[in-house]
Formats: C-alpha cells, sequence, structure tokens
C-alpha cells in the first residue's frame, strides 16, 4: 500500500503543478530534492511571484525510521518504527479576490521490533480561505468535494465538512481560518472499508481537487482590486500564520520528526500583516466575511 499510494502522490504532483503553471501563465515551479537523514525525503515545488500566484508549494515527502519519543508520547505507544508519505499543498495567489487553498492527502504505518505493520491509516482533506466571500465560490468548492465522498459513502461528507470546521478552528480568535471543506484522519480497515477501500476514496478526493479550486481562479483572477482590499488579504494572511504556527498538527509532526524546515514552513505567505486590535468597518464585505468565519455555514 506504502508503494502505491507514494507512485499516486507523484503522479498527482505533476498534474496539479503543470495546471498550475498553465493557470498563472507567467511563473514556474522551483523544484528541491530533500533527504532527512533518520531515513527518506522529498521532492518540493514552490512558484514564487507569478501572474496569479505571489506563492504557493505543491510538495510530496517520504520519511521512516524510528518514531521520536515526542511522537511516541502522542501516539501513546513505546518505541516503535514509521513510514509516513503525501502530498501537502498551500496556494497563496496574489489578488484578494482570489481565495487561498490548502490540501493534504497522507498514509501513516507504524510497526513493532520485527517489522510487522501494528497501525496503518490514512487522512488528508482540502479547504478553502477567501479573503472576500464570494458564495457561489464556497458553494461549487463543497459541491465538488461532496461528490467525491458521495461516490463512496453519503456520510462521509456531512461527517468530514464537520470535522474540517472543528479543525480549521482558530480558537484563539474564535474564528474558522476559512469556509471549510474536508478533513479526516485515522482512516483505518473496519468491517466495511478495508485499506483498499480508503485508497479509492483518498485518490477521489485528490483527483478532485483541480476541479473544486481551478474554476474559483479563472473566475477571480481578472477582478480589480484596491490598496485597501491588499491590506485586509494581508491581516486575514497573519489569521492564516497563527493557525499553521500554533493549532497545525502536520507542521508540528514536520518539526518532530527532523523534516525539511523549508518545505514545511512553505505554507506561510510572503506578505503579511498584524495591525493592532483591527476591525472591519460595519456592514462591509470584510465583516460579512467575519460573520461567516465565526458561524460555519453549510454550503451545499
Amino acid at each position: 500500500m506504502k508503494e502505491k499510494f507514494y507512485d499516486y502522490i507523484q503522479k498527482l504532483q505533476d498534474t496539479i503543478t503543470s495546471k498550475l503553471e498553465e493557470v498563472d501563465s507567467k511563473a514556474k515551479f522551483q523544484q528541491d530534492f530533500w533527504e532527512r537523514p533518520e531515513g527518506g525525503g522529498g521532492r518540493t515545488r514552490v512558484i514564487e511571484n507569478g501572474a496569479v500566484f505571489e506563492k504557493g508549494g505543491v510538495n510530496i515527502s517520504k520519511v521512516h525510521g524510528a518514531l521520536p519519543k515526542s511522537m511516541q508520547t502522542y501516539f501513546g505507544v513505546e518505541e516503535a518504527d514509521f513510514f509516513a508519505c503525501g502530498l501537502s499543498l498551500v496556494i497563496h495567489p496574489k489578488s484578494p479576490m482570489v481565495p487561498t487553498v490548502h490540501a493534504n492527502w497522507r498514509y501513516f504505518e507504524m510497526y513493532d521490533k520485527q517489522g510487522n505493520i501494528v497501525d496503518q491509516w490514512f487522512g488528508g482533506g482540502q479547504d478553502l480561505t477567501p479573503y472576500y466571500l464570494f458564495e457561489e465560490d464556497a458553494a461549487h468548492f463543497h459541491k465538488v468535494c461532496k461528490k467525491a465522498c458521495d461516490a463512496h459513502n453519503p456520510e462521509f461528507y456531512p461527517n468530514y465538512k464537520k470535522k474540517c470546521d472543528a479543525y480549521f478552528w482558530n480558537a484563539h480568535r474564535n474564528e474558522a481560518r476559512g469556509v471549510g471543506g474536508l478533513f479526516f484522519d485515522y482512516c483505518k480497515a473496519t468491517e466495511t472499508m478495508q485499506m483498499e477501500d480508503w485508497y479509492n476514496f483518498v485518490t477521489e478526493v485528490g483527483n478532485s481537487f483541480l476541479d473544486a479550486y481551478v474554476p474559483i481562479v479563472e473566475k477571480r483572477k481578472e477582478l480589480p482590486y484596491t490598496r485597501e482590499q491588499r491590506d485586509w488579504q494581508e491581516i486575514r494572511r497573519g489569521r492564516y500564520v497563527e493557525f499553521n504556527l500554533v493549532h497545525d498538527k502536520g507542521t508540528l509532526f514536520g518539526l518532530r520528526t527532523n523534516g525539511r524546515i523549508e518545505s514545511i514552513l512553505m505554507s506561510l505567505p510572503p506578505h503579511v500583516q498584524w495591525r493592532y486590535d483591527h476591525h472591519p468597518e460595519k456592514g462591509s464585505e470584510e465583516e460579512r466575511l467575519i460573520e461567516v468565519l465565526q458561524h460555519p455555514k453549510d454550503w451545499v
């Protein structure tokens, strides 16, 4: 399974980066290969200063070795070896009219001292973070997510949508990071879902990503915007940074397993503002966004 899924994410990385380069029409992804001293490595691709995308990364990694002490405590296990692979992406567009997007699809195995698999699971999801709220864009993103889920189980979308709203919650701000999407983790074999079934589900979600995001980019990338709207985007990006550094488990896992720091922190946008006690004007589009972030909606 681990080789099958790693082969899939290598091809998915190619598909996604090719399409995003086509959409941008100016910038190309820079590629770096890196190795982890304890075992494994990855292929990082970053795009910067494009016509559409200010900064973005589409990274794959495959790491293995002894589970660090900090992660043993986290998983509640004794000494163990592990294998983890996944694709993680974050795209920060230049225009505040185009939303930031994040996605991740991953697979994990844990082994006993004899090398037998004692645990394995899939995880992942995709979510949208707009700076100006176009409700039809949020609905489109969620409809694509729902379609991918419904092909496997009608309970998946409402369940994983709810988990996404709960996970991407900036508790210290009492607001969501964005308008959500899907979040699933610890997807293990059961009587009704074998690992092959989970593979089929996760890859269906992965294959849906471009359909969920690219039409929104194409629709909004030429819209005019002001310096004030750009300022708002940078203020909201600050909240994005706060979530990734304070709450995000993926960032934590990467840092605690000696992952490549540049690849882990590529999710951070290049231009950000933190203004003291900033509040949007009453009745403004900015306030309308905050209202939705504080009270997550059902988009489908």
